[in-house]
């Protein structure tokens, strides 16, 4: 079990982030902006807010998909 934990851990040994987490980061941050921006009511902004934080994660599941891995 220490090993998952290790290997999703975001701040490696040094204290600095890791570059994926800069990654990601961009990635909700920039579906954050056009998901909201396509919302129309505060139940919509939330559950835009929501999907931004886990659309990645769908992302690399297709490209993994694609890529038969």
């Amino acid at each position: 079990m220490a090993k998952v934990e290790k290997q999703f851990n975001l701040i490696n040994k040094s204290g600095a982030p890791r570059p994926a987490a800069g990654i990601y980061l961009l990635g909700v941050i920039g579906s954050a902006f056009y998901l909201v921006s396509v919302a129309d009511g505060f139940g919509s902004v939330v559950l835009a807010l929501l999907k931004a934080l886990v659309w990645p994660a769908f992302l690399i599941n297709r490209v993994f998909e694609l890529l038969r891995i």
